[in-house]
């Protein structure tokens, strides 16, 4: 994991999921938060980067902060207008799961730290798009899924240990004090592990044989990157095109992620469509329920197409095909 996140290999930490290991985290570092802390927070996240820290700001007596999105191009404004010298965490995605959108994560970082916070990352979409490096993101603590880049279900937190060392989270009495092993509650899931292990040296092996696994890891994701932003241009274009198609945000640095509505049609009635046609793009908030109400969405959110490394021009053609049969259809 240090290899696929540019991290230390000493402040790796596994969970059951990335939500549980951003609620001990942020239920850990509220124990020294008390009132008039201030934490910077925004819709555009994952619900799992959310919930945790304002339940956690709550029972601590802190105030969250929210730093607001343009709901037309589902682009973050300025983080500045949320910080102070009051601010203990920021908690940032570094990819939307629902617009795509990739906010500017190092400057987002300068900007807390100078205003001396922490910062959380959510990896969870990025870490399956593009190349990872904590250092690069500015992040003090980046968490990530590795099923969502072939890997078991199961989450990862990096850090770096000395801020792990300072942390003291609730743990049983014989269990290690050690880092990273005091955060990782019970006895790991080893037949997992292996599976991440697996994950990882299959993303090296994708288009690299370099002899440093962290370079192919690099190397491979740069390629990944480099063949999803080609579909998504097509993707983009073509589901644009079309009469009675809305794609909702239009970020100017983004996964292959695209989030439209067909006209005409409930989420689910285009999602049950194209699943026929053999596409799956389902429709909903994907638990980032607030970025969905706040860009008029509601509950029930839209259509999601994501591009992955096996998907081809023959993909991208089936859906634009299906949706397009749909509208003609009428019904």
């Amino acid at each position: 994991m240090a290899d696929l996140l540019g991290a230390d290999p000493g402040g790796i930490v596994f969970g059951r999921s990335m939500t549980q290991i951003t609620f001990d985290v942020a239920r850990t570092f509220a124990q020294a938060w008390g009132p008039a802390r201030r934490g910077g927070g925004h819709a555009l996240d994952h619900d799992a980067n959310i919930r945790p820290w304002v339940i956690a700001a709550e029972r601590a007596g802190a105030t969250v902060r929210w730093l607001d999105f343009d709901p037309a191009t589902a682009e973050l404004g300025d983080v500045g207008t949320v910080l102070s010298d009051r601010t203990r965490m920021v908690a940032v995605t570094a990819a939307s799961n629902l617009f795509g959108t990739r906010p500017d994560v190092p400057a987002i970082a300068r900007a807390a730290h100078d205003a001396g916070a922490l910062v959380y990352v959510d990896a969870v979409h990025l870490a399956a798009h593009s190349p990872v490096d904590m250092a690069e993101l500015g992040a003090d603590l980046l968490a990530c899924s590795p099923y969502k880049f072939f890997g078991p279900h199961l989450g990862a937190l990096a850090a770096s240990p000395a801020l792990l060392e300072t942390l003291r989270p609730d743990k049983l009495l014989p269990s290690s004090d050690a880092v990273p092993e005091r955060f990782e509650l019970g006895t790991l899931p080893y037949e997992m592990l292996a599976g991440v292990t697996a994950a990882v040296d299959f993303i090296a092996d994708l288009a690299s044989s370099d002899p440093d696994r962290r370079t192919r890891v690099t190397e491979s994701m740069t390629a990944v990157e480099e063949h999803e932003d080609r579909l998504l241009q097509r993707l983009l274009e073509e589901l644009g095109a079309l009469e009675g198609v809305r794609l909702h945000g239009s970020p100017a640095r983004r996964t292959p992620t695209v989030l439209f509505d067909v006209d005409g049609h409930t989420g689910r009635e285009v999602y049950e469509h194209l699943a026929t046609r053999g596409v799956n793009a389902p429709a909903s908030h994907f638990y980032a329920i607030e970025a969905s109400r706040h860009a008029g969405l509601g509950d029930a959110g839209a259509v999601r197409a994501g591009i992955a490394p096996y998907t081809c021009d023959e993909d991208v053609n089936r859906l634009v095909s299906a949706v397009s049969e749909l509208l003609s259809s009428g019904s």
